[in-house]
């Protein structure tokens, strides 16, 4: 009889945010192989359809989802789904979500309404999530408070403030939904 190595146990975590706000770079800063994307260049034809107010540099747009790995040990290995984030994508979520765990959502203090249509997904499924506030160049004009009460929050639900390029930042806040999911009751 040969000892074959039991499998490792996948967890799903979604990465949910406005357009603009930080998804697929935070996927990519965390993930430890090279995370798979679907990003395609703006053209005319989003013009009038994608808002670009606030992101105005941005080229480029997840069409699609980005995907990442982190192997914590050899029995336990997170997938990183990242979802797109324009209105014109939002049917695929109800995809991605199945077998989730929780969430991130990314949201930019510039365009704090953005992020409000993740959270009302994440909020109306009953899925656990958490809030990563992207501070751009380091630049918060807001308080937590403020933040907080902006998105209508609730006070259980953690909120970071930080930079999504950092891989420091979206360790903390995948570490976040994982301490906020062992806190909720059992049953």
């Amino acid at each position: 009889m040969t000892n074959t190595p039991a499998a490792a146990a996948a967890v799903k975590i979604l990465i949910a945010g406005g357009f603009g706000v930080g998804k697929t770079t935070l996927v990519g800063s965390v993930s430890e192989v090279a995370p798979l994307r679907t990003e395609e260049y703006l053209t005319t034809a989003s013009v009038g359809v994608d808002d670009l107010s606030g992101v105005d540099q941005k080229t480029t747009t997840t069409v699609a989802l980005d995907f990442g790995r982190i192997t914590v040990s050899p029995e336990l290995v997170v997938y990183l789904f990242g979802t797109p984030g324009q209105e014109r994508f939002w049917f695929m979520w109800n995809d991605l979500v199945n077998g989730a765990l929780g969430g991130v959502v990314i949201a930019d203090t510039r365009r704090l309404e953005s992020s409000f249509a993740s959270i009302d997904f994440f909020e109306s499924r009953g899925i656990p999530f958490v809030v990563a506030i992207n501070c751009f160049h380091g630049v918060n004009t807001r308080s937590d408070a403020e933040i907080r009460a902006a998105l209508d929050l609730d006070p259980h639900v953690p909120m970071l403030v930080g930079d999504v390029r950092e891989r420091s930042f979206g360790r903390d806040a995948l570490l976040a939904l994982v301490d906020h999911l062992m806190a909720m009751p059992v049953g």
